[in-house]
């Protein structure tokens, strides 16, 4: 099988952790017959840097030309303290969601058995935690009108949601349900919000369809509190797209390191994988950083944009192995050896 790969590594560690999603890979489509074709493209503060645009439109093509997007990290100091500057590497990711359709980002959180010890929580609150959190993210609060007045001492951010926006994500969710667990868990804040009441109204009246599922709704703080003291509860969570970033970097610490934790966003055209974590500026081109998050995405991406199984099974397996011998970044090793990025980017396509 001939696959076709945009290759964003972004800023930050971006690169280096793309490079050894991408030996993994490699490895992976070799053992399994296949022919990867990759093409580079910029975004972010480097696609700034170079062309003044964080999401330029050739960058654009090259990810809906290709069957899957693999996504580094975007963002850098210089932006973030600078609240004057008018572009910034954040726009480029909501560009890429909104050109791309990408109306829904799946976020697992699991535990891994050999790091139950690294997580904040107690081991039998979370030992068997296992669940999805589907965040819509092309419409709600990032995207709705936003600004400030003339003397700047008054500004608005505008959450906006439509029927149809709610439903499709909704529906998602259900799919997602039936197929595992039967259990959703719809997040809002229905008693203040009127686009919270629109998603509950839009959840009730898709409950009938599913009548497998077992669904519950929770406001978006109660579900923030449930994720610490019971995240075994959880199946699938659904929840609009600030709400759902927030709760999906809480949940994400559960396992010991948000390093670990992978994501997809799929949509309308070309899907996109890539690791939860920022751009980590500070661990930047010294090989430190954990690139499993960024492997485990690229498992996502055999399983989700390729139908590849046994693909996504293999870097899982071989990921596993890594946490299971200690080949780990300084990040979980503890008191144990600390491998640099690269080493374990080699370790894992030598044992694949």
């Amino acid at each position: 099988m001939k696959l076709n790969i945009a290759v964003l590594a972004g800023d930050g560690i971006g690169p280096e952790v793309i490079a050894q999603a991408i030996k993994v890979v490699d490895v992976v489509a070799s053992k399994f017959g296949h022919e990867i074709n990759y093409t580079e493209a910029l975004t972010g503060a480097s696609a700034i840097d170079a062309v003044g645009n964080p999401y330029p439109d050739e960058t654009h093509e090259v990810c809906m030309n290709a069957d899957a997007v693999l996504f580094g990290a975007i963002g850098h100091p210089k932006f973030d303290n600078d609240p004057s500057a008018k572009v910034r590497p954040e726009q480029g990711l909501l560009a890429m969601r909104k050109k791309l359709g990408l109306y829904a980002n799946i976020r697992p959180t699991l535990v891994f058995p050999s790091l139950l010890h690294k997580s904040p929580l107690r081991t039998e609150l979370i030992e068997n935690a296992d669940f999805v959190c589907i965040r819509e993210l092309t419409g709600g609060i990032y995207f709705g009108d936003k600004g400030r007045n003339e003397a700047r001492d008054k500004a608005w951010d505008v959450c906006e949601y439509t029927k149809e926006e709610v439903e499709r994500i909704i529906r998602l969710a259900y799919e997602y349900a039936m197929a595992r667990r039967k259990k959703l868990t719809i997040v809002d804040k229905a008693n203040v919000l009127e686009t919270s009441r629109l998603w509950r109204e839009v959840g009730q009246s898709l409950e009938k369809e599913y009548p497998e599922v077992t669904t519950e709704y929770l406001f978006v703080d109660a579900a923030a509190m449930r994720i610490i003291q019971w995240p075994e509860g959880f199946d699938v969570m659904v929840t609009e797209n600030m709400f759902g970033d927030i709760l999906t970097d809480e949940a994400s610490v559960i396992s010991g390191s948000m390093g670990l934790m992978p994501s997809a966003s799929i949509g309308i055209h070309t899907s996109v994988f890539e690791p939860i974590h920022g751009s980590y500026p500070q661990a930047a081109g010294k090989n430190i950083a954990n690139p499993l998050g960024t492997v485990l995405s690229a498992a996502m991406m055999f399983e989700y944009a390729f139908k590849l199984y046994d693909e996504a099974a293999a870097i899982r397996k071989v990921v596993d192995a890594s946490l299971d011998q200690g080949i780990v970044t300084v990040d979980i090793a503890g008191t144990g050896k600390a491998y640099s990025t690269s080493e374990v980017g080699d370790w894992l396509a030598a044992n694949v």
